[in-house]
């Protein structure tokens, strides 16, 4: 098992940064990638930003050149720093990690609130 602990979401206005961290812990030897996913009300939930155990990171159209994920491997926890924030990046985010051998990601956290006013 893996837990996951997100933290860092609040209010901003248009333009503004946030930086959410993820603390993971349990079984992370048999996680092979980390994400951020994100779900507006209404929507489904999307991948934003993800990290391979390798280090590659891929991003969606709609984040990529303003987000950024990363790891600290000493401190157990992937970061998504988020720039130039627009209203429709308001959603909750999700923290999660992707098992060995699985095509889905498997483990979530329980979200943390993004509100960008215009």
């Amino acid at each position: 098992q893996v837990q996951l602990v997100e933290s860092g979401g609040g209010s901003v206005q248009t333009g503004g940064s946030l930086r959410l961290s993820c603390v993971f812990s349990g079984t992370i030897d048999n996680i092979n990638a980390m994400g951020w996913h994100r779900q507006a009300p209404g929507e489904q939930r999307e991948l934003v930003a993800a990290i391979a155990s390798g280090g590659n990171t891929g991003y969606s159209e709609s984040v990529k050149g303003r987000f950024t994920i990363s790891r600290d491997s000493a401190k157990n926890t992937i970061y998504l720093q988020m720039n130039d924030l627009k209203p429709e990046d308001t959603a909750v985010y999700y923290c999660a990690a992707r098992a060995n051998g699985r095509n889905l990601y498997n483990y979530w956290g329980q979200g943390t609130q993004v509100t960008v006013s215009s």
